[in-house]
C-alpha cells in the first residue's frame, strides 16, 4: 500500500465495495449492514439479508445502536449521514485484509442487561486485540429490550439472539474478503454477551458458525415463556397496549424502550410473581421458548450441545461492588437489606443463615456482596464449565482477581474490569472509571497475558490452564500474580451445589406464599439489585 492510498482500503463482498480505513497499520470498516434494517414491514421479524447497493459503501463511520432509552447511559452520537435505522451492523478490524491470509477471527458480543449497549463504545476498538494478536476482529449491534427480547405475538421469540447468528452467518459468508478464515471462529463477549453465548451453544440454528467460545461472567437470568410473556404484558401495559405485533408495529421504537425502562425501575413490586429476577433492574433476557432457544444453557451443555465447541468461561471475583458503588451504597448496608436479599436471592430457605454460617467474619455488606455476585454471574459461569465437563466437552474456568486502583482501591475485581483489560484499551471510556486515568505499569502487563491466551485460543492453542474437571477444579487465577490453582469460591460453590440453574419460572400464588413464609425479612420497598448484565 501506497502512502497515496494508506487512509483508505477498499475491498469487494457479495453485496458490494466497501471503502474501509488504514489506522496505524491496521485496516477498519464500520458499520457494513449484515442484515436489512429491522423497521417498516420488517419490524419484530427475524432479520433478513442485506440487499446488494451500486457503487461503494463508505465504511468509516459505526452504525446506530437499537433504539434504546438512558436508564444505563448514553450511546455514542451518531456521526454525520449514519442511517439511524440501520441497526443491524458490523466492525471489522484486520491486520491483513485480503483472502490469502486466512487468520483466526474473534466475533465480540457486546453486554448491557440485554437493553442497552452499542458495539461503537470505545472501549470496544478492536485495534489492539487484532494488531498483537494478528486475529480479524468484529463487533456488531443487535436488537435490544423491547425490540430484541420482549415476548411478542406474533413474532419469534429471541430476536436479538437471531440477530447475531445472522451477524456470524456473515461472518461466515463474508470474512475472507477481510483476511479472515471462516473455517477459525471464535465468539467472545461480557456479561449479557457472555449470556447471549452460553445461549449460541445450545442452540440449532447457531451450529457450525464458531469452533470456540469465550464467556465473561455468564448471568444466570434466562426467562421461562410464561415469565416473558407476563413481563412484556407489564411494560406494554403502561401504554395502554398488549404485547402483539399488532398492537407495537405502529408505535415508534424509542417510545418502546422508555416503557421497558419504566418497569425496569420497579421491578421489585412484581416479586410476588417475578421472584428473582424482579430483584434486579433487567426485565428482558433471552427466553427458553423451546424453539429458538430449546433449552437452558446449563441442561444443554450437560446434554452434550457443545461437545465439540471448545470453550473458555470465567468471572470476577468481585462482580458485583460495581453496582453498589455506582448506586452510591459503599459502606450502607443494612443487616436489614442484607439479610432481604440473602433470603431473596440466595439458594435456599434460609440462605441468611447458611450464608453467615459458611462466612463467619463476613459483615452484612460483604454477604450481600457475595450473594448478588453469586447468584448473578459467579456461580452461572462455574456452573456452565460443570455443564460442559459434564457433557463431554472442554471448558476452561478462569477467575480475575487482580484489583483496580480507581476510586481509591473500593471497587476490588469488578464486574466488567477484564473488557478494558481484553481489549488493551487502558484509557477513555470504561477503564477510566474502572481502572483509572492513570493505568499501572500492571495493568497493562495483565491486559498483555489476557490478549495472548483470548487470541492464542482464537487461533487454535490450547489456553495453557487444563480444562476444568469435577474432581481438581484446576482455574486460571489473573491477578497479580497469574496461577492455577483449585478454584478459590470453593465455600459459595457448596452453597450452591445443589440449587438447579435453569430458565426462571412465572411464580403462582402457592410459590410466593412458601418463599414468603421462609423469608426472615419482608422484602425490600425498592430494588436491592441495580445490574448492567
Amino acid at each position: 500500500m501506497t502512502a497515496a492510498d494508506s487512509a483508505r482500503t477498499d475491498l469487494r463482498i457479495p453485496a458490494g465495495r466497501l471503502r474501509g480505513r488504514s489506522e496505524g497499520g491496521i485496516a477498519v470498516f464500520r458499520g457494513i449492514p449484515y442484515a436489512q434494517p429491522p423497521v417498516g414491514a420488517l419490524r419484530f421479524d427475524a432479520p433478513r439479508p442485506v440487499t446488494a447497493w451500486d457503487g461503494v459503501r463508505d465504511a468509516g463511520s459505526f452504525g446506530p445502536p437499537c433504539p434504546q432509552a438512558a436508564f444505563y447511559g448514553e450511546v455514542p452520537p451518531l456521526a454525520e449521514g449514519v442511517d439511524p435505522d440501520n441497526w443491524l451492523t458490523v466492525n471489522v478490524w484486520s491486520p491483513e485484509p485480503g483472502p490469502a491470509a486466512r487468520l483466526p477471527v474473534m466475533v465480540w458480543i457486546h453486554g448491557g442487561a440485554y437493553m442497552a449497549g452499542s458495539a461503537g463504545y470505545p472501549s470496544y476498538d478492536g485495534h489492539r486485540l487484532a494488531e498483537s494478536g494478528g486475529v480479524v476482529v468484529v463487533t456488531l449491534n443487535y436488537r435490544l429490550g423491547m425490540e430484541g427480547f420482549a415476548s411478542i405475538e406474533g413474532a419469534p421469540a429471541n430476536r436479538g439472539l437471531l440477530d447475531q447468528i445472522a451477524a456470524l452467518e456473515w461472518v461466515r459468508d463474508n470474512i475472507t474478503a477481510f483476511g479472515g478464515d471462516p473455517g477459525r471462529v471464535t465468539v467472545f463477549g461480557e456479561s449479557a454477551g457472555a449470556g447471549s453465548i452460553a445461549a449460541l451453544l445450545v442452540m440449532d440454528r447457531a451450529a457450525g458458525l464458531f469452533s470456540r467460545a469465550i464467556a465473561q461472567s455468564v448471568p444466570g437470568t434466562y426467562f421461562s415463556a410464561a415469565l416473558a410473556d407476563d413481563i412484556a404484558a407489564e411494560i406494554t401495559a403502561g401504554l395502554g397496549l398488549r404485547p402483539t405485533v399488532a398492537d407495537l408495529a405502529g408505535i415508534a421504537p424509542d417510545r418502546l424502550a422508555p416503557a421497558g425502562d419504566r418497569v425496569a425501575a420497579k421491578m421489585a413490586g412484581h416479586a410476588d410473581r417475578w421472584g428473582r429476577v424482579a430483584h434486579t433492574s433487567a426485565p428482558y433476557s433471552p427466553v427458553v421458548d423451546g424453539d429458538v432457544l430449546p433449552t437452558a444453557p446449563w441442561r444443554g451443555l450437560a446434554d452434550g450441545a457443545a461437545r465439540d465447541i471448545e470453550l473458555i468461561v470465567g468471572h470476577n471475583r468481585d462482580e458485583y461492588r460495581l453496582f453498589t458503588a455506582m448506586a452510591g451504597q459503599l459502606g450502607k448496608i443494612t443487616e436489614e437489606r442484607s439479610g432481604t436479599v440473602l433470603n431473596a436471592l440466595g439458594p435456599g430457605s434460609d440462605s441468611a443463615r447458611a450464608y453467615g454460617s459458611a462466612y463467619p467474619d463476613a459483615d452484612a455488606e460483604l454477604l450481600h456482596e457475595l450473594v448478588c455476585s453469586d447468584w448473578l454471574f459467579r456461580m452461572p459461569s462455574l456452573r456452565l464449565a460443570q455443564a460442559q465437563a459434564a457433557g463431554g466437552g472442554r471448558g476452561h474456568l478462569y477467575e480475575l482477581t487482580w484489583e483496580s486502583p480507581a476510586m481509591g482501591g473500593v471497587l476490588g475485581a469488578c464486574h466488567a474490569l477484564d473488557v478494558p483489560l481484553v481489549f488493551g484499551n487502558l484509557s477513555g471510556g470504561l477503564a477510566d472509571l474502572l481502572i483509572g486515568e492513570n493505568p499501572p505499569p500492571e495493568a497493562e502487563t495483565l491486559s498483555a497475558e489476557f490478549r495472548a491466551v483470548w487470541t492464542g485460543f482464537a487461533s487454535g492453542r490450547a489456553p495453557g490452564w487444563p480444562a476444568y474437571d469435577p474432581h481438581r477444579r484446576l482455574v486460571r487465577v489473573f491477578g497479580t500474580e497469574t496461577a492455577d490453582v483449585s478454584y478459590p469460591e470453593e465455600t459459595s460453590r457448596l452453597l450452591w451445589q445443589s440449587h438447579p440453574f435453569a430458565e426462571l419460572p412465572l411464580l403462582t400464588a402457592a410459590d410466593a406464599a412458601v418463599k414468603d413464609s421462609s423469608a426472615k425479612d419482608s422484602p425490600a420497598k425498592e430494588s436491592p439489585l441495580r445490574t448492567a448484565l
